[in-house]
């Protein structure tokens, strides 16, 4: 008989349509904005921009998290923190 153990972090990896939750939520902001832009706009080219625009974003999205490493963010804090006053310059 098989063990299996709790996977108890599971929404740091869950993923809806292929998108982290935070991108799909960025999505989803997308879409509804793209809705009031066609709902007040009377222009078909504004219609179909519109629809490019969120097909572009979902694939930049979607290439974005299959490929993390493109947007490499450095870490803001230094590994140790000192009062040490830094300085090149030799005294003796």
């Amino acid at each position: 008989m098989k063990k299996f153990e709790v996977y108890k972090d599971i929404r740091k990896r869950a993923e809806i349509m292929g998108l982290p939750i935070a991108l799909f939520a960025l999505m989803m902001i997308a879409i509804i904005g793209s809705l009031l832009l066609i709902i007040f706009s009377f222009s078909f080219t504004v219609i179909i921009s519109v629809f490019v625009c969120n097909a572009g974003l979902y694939i930049a999205l979607t290439h974005i998290t299959k490929h993390p490493y493109i947007l490499h963010i450095q870490k803001v804090f230094p590994q140790a923190i000192s009062n040490k006053k830094i300085s090149y310059l030799y005294y003796e």
